[in-house]
């Protein structure tokens, strides 16, 4: 209980929160194993969003089968505690602590108590801890596994619990990292620079990131200010790709004799599912099976790692086929080299270039009535119009720009994979980790 009690210690002595609502070659996973093997390490791998039309619609969109397709072993029941549909707060809380709390809420209960997380206990086991994103590394899915908050949006004070507790952190979010007289959103503390005392190497470019080449025992890299872009936009960054952070992760963590846990997400498969923007959804998908390649690769030369990955939730009632039209080609989505977003800041005022700039990023030929649409369309509806003129041609439906209830599908691959068969609630997924690395966990 050891790094619980100083995450604990850290939590309550923070300022009171407001509580509310490349070079990667093919990996074929093959079947999952069912060996009883020890498990020393851990790869919990969260697609934020993702749920089976995500996985239907990548299919078609890759045009063969996804490295995900033969490690699926069940499903996942997804609501909170006060809701039949999650936020990535509390589904990420239920995934790492195995207690369901309210949405809004990161590894506390319901009232405010903290819990203890799967990472914190691997951790007091004397394995490493890692965490990958490409959001904020403070945001709700990596926060869950390493802080306890009231509130999802107290990213600076999950800074403080994160910083220096955990050996390898690996996404955005500079800003929280940083004191105010710096442009950051800490009261006084300069995290980074205390992180370089504690033995941390630190890295913000993809650059610095490839040179540390498994070299640094402990490793920060922050690699935006705020969110990473993305992966349809990192081409015109310094950003590494999420595959990059995941095998420098693996690199660093792997050299513990203990073992390791590593969470790694997929953040923004989910931003894509708010936005409608089919394109950016199946982009970052395939940046995360990249990542799941990543993973496998080490796996199956360890023998002893155990790779989990399910969504946290369903973003955007996603369907394959829509519009009163028998029809899928979620593969025509490999035309679009822009976001909604990138595009529509490409557009004149009077928004006069429509057609060129939809020609140029999607590679559409927009009819009269699409071009008035984007004309027409409020300032802060420009974009979303946009991808949803793009999903309406590859028939990529949507139901909601919020999450739904929906199960998610629940892939394993390695020793103990067969822990994870059937129907799961999300509560399960830790407490079987647990099994698997044979680590005290309960609550």
């Amino acid at each position: 209980m050891k790094m619980f009690k100083r995450f604990l210690a850290t939590a309550l002595c923070s300022a009171v929160v407001v509580s509310g609502f490349s070079h990667i070659q093919k990996v074929d996973a093959g079947p999952p194993s069912h060996s009883n093997a020890k498990v020393d390490n851990v790869i919990y791998m969260i697609p934020d969003g993702y749920s089976a039309s995500y996985a239907t619609n990548y299919r078609i969109y890759k045009g063969e089968d996804p490295v995900l397709d033969s490690m699926l072993v069940g499903m996942m029941k997804t609501n909170s505690a006060d809701n039949w549909v999650t936020d990535s707060a509390a589904a990420g809380t239920a995934m790492a602590t195995g207690v369901k709390t309210n949405n809004g809420m990161v590894s506390v209960t319901p009232d405010g108590e903290p819990l203890e997380t799967i990472l914190q206990a691997a951790g007091d086991a004397g394995k490493s801890t890692g965490l990958v994103a490409t959001s904020t590394i403070t945001h709700a899915t990596p926060a869950v596994f390493g802080s306890h908050v009231e509130s999802r949006g107290s990213e600076a004070d999950i800074a403080l619990q994160l910083a220096n507790e955990i050996d390898v952190l690996l996404g955005g979010g500079k800003a929280n990292f940083l004191p105010k007289s710096e442009g950051g959103n800490q009261e006084e503390r300069h995290l980074i620079d205390e992180a370089i005392e504690n033995g941390y190497q630190f890295v913000e470019t993809r650059e610095e990131l490839l040179a540390l080449n498994g070299q640094a025992d402990k490793v920060l890299g922050l690699f935006a200010t705020g969110a990473m872009a993305p992966e349809l936009d990192r081409d015109v960054t310094e950003e590494p790709s999420l595959a990059e952070m995941t095998k420098a992760a693996i690199d660093t963590l792997s050299k513990e004799k203990d073992g390791f846990f590593l969470m790694v997400e997929g953040s923004q498969i989910d931003w894509a599912g708010h936005a409608h923007d089919a394109a950016w959804a199946m982009k970052d998908t395939e940046a995360f099976e990249e990542a799941v390649k990543e993973a496998l690769e080490f796996a199956k030369n360890d023998r002893k790692t155990l790779v989990v990955v399910a969504g946290d939730h369903d973003t955007g009632g996603m369907s394959v086929g829509g519009y009163d039209e028998y029809l899928a080609k979620a593969d025509i989505l490999h035309d679009v080299t822009a976001t909604g977003n990138y595009m529509a800041s490409e557009l004149h005022a009077d928004r006069s270039n429509a057609k060129d700039v939809l020609s140029t990023y999607a590679n559409i030929e927009l009819t009269a009535e699409e071009e008035e649409r984007i004309q027409t369309a409020p300032a802060n509806q420009v974009a979303f119009v946009i991808n949803t003129i793009i999903s309406e041609r590859a028939y990529v439906g949507w139901s909601s720009t919020a999450h739904t209830g929906v199960d998610v599908p629940l892939y394993a691959h390695g020793p103990s994979s067969d822990l994870f068969n059937g129907l799961l609630d999300n509560t399960d997924l830790p407490q079987r980790m647990a099994e698997a690395m044979k680590i005290d966990f309960a609550q």
